[in-house]
């Protein structure tokens, strides 16, 4: 599934001398969190989210700093502080670094930039043009939306020959500490992890294998033993 196919068009935007109270009350019309900067030609210059209105001097919001803060930080950084919550136009509180995405950007891409960057929207740009949003909640309603796996039958050995390979190519994983017994598309999980997230991650991977029918896991938990440290005799205690 593609950027286009879920992103949301036309996309409501602001311009960079739009006051913040406009801007505040267009989130609050339209239920949205953040919005693209445009500028009189059509390009984007900037995202404003509600985390940019948040700490404002009149909403005695802005940021107050314990003494010490105000030692380290410097004129600088305070400056930017004041100047943001202070601000009467969108300019002086947008983040200007905007991270786009085209139209035939897969979701895969999508997520992971929204992963990588700590963003809760991307902008779809085509020929530096903005032609549309995606958004966390377009992710999780394609992922609602998405249609169910074509039904079909594989052989236990398969399924059991699949999760093995599967689980070699994971770093997490110690495949040579485990024994997979498959039956009639049931999984049963055998053998010992060395935590319990290993041991998770071990039924989800099963349980996400094509031709499941269900997972019986019996995993024990019992962590590795690293071997004891040998201490140089140049530096040990005497």
């Amino acid at each position: 599934m593609l950027a286009r196919d879920v992103m949301v068009s036309p996309v409501i935007t602001v311009k960079p001398y739009s006051s913040i109270k406009s801007v505040a009350d267009l989130f609050w019309r339209h239920r949205i969190s953040g919005a693209p900067v445009l500028d009189d030609k059509g390009k984007i210059v900037g995202m404003i989210s509600e985390g940019d209105l948040v700490c404002r001097s009149e909403l005695k919001t802005d940021r107050a700093h314990p003494y010490w803060f105000l030692q380290v930080a410097g004129k600088e950084t305070l400056a930017r502080e004041y100047a943001k919550s202070h601000a009467k136009h969108v300019s002086d509180v947008m983040s200007t670094s905007v991270i786009t995405a085209s139209p035939d950007t897969v979701l895969g891409e999508i997520a992971k930039l929204m992963e990588r960057h700590f963003i809760k929207r991307v902008p779809i740009v085509d020929k530096n043009q903005l032609v549309g949003i995606v958004t966390r909640a377009n992710l999780v309603q394609a992922l609602a939306s998405a249609p169910r796996e074509i039904d079909f039958t594989l052989s236990d050995f398969t399924i059991r020959s699949k999760l093995l390979t599967e689980l070699k190519t994971q770093p997490w994983a110690d495949a040579s500490r485990l024994n997979i017994i498959v039956h009639d598309g049931v999984v049963e999980l055998w053998g010992t992890v060395s935590s319990e997230a290993e041991k998770q991650a071990v039924r989800v991977a099963a349980e996400s294998s094509p031709g499941v029918c269900a997972v019986q896991s019996h995993l024990r938990v019992v962590p590795v033993e690293l071997p004891p440290m040998i201490v140089p005799p140049d530096i040990a205690v005497r």
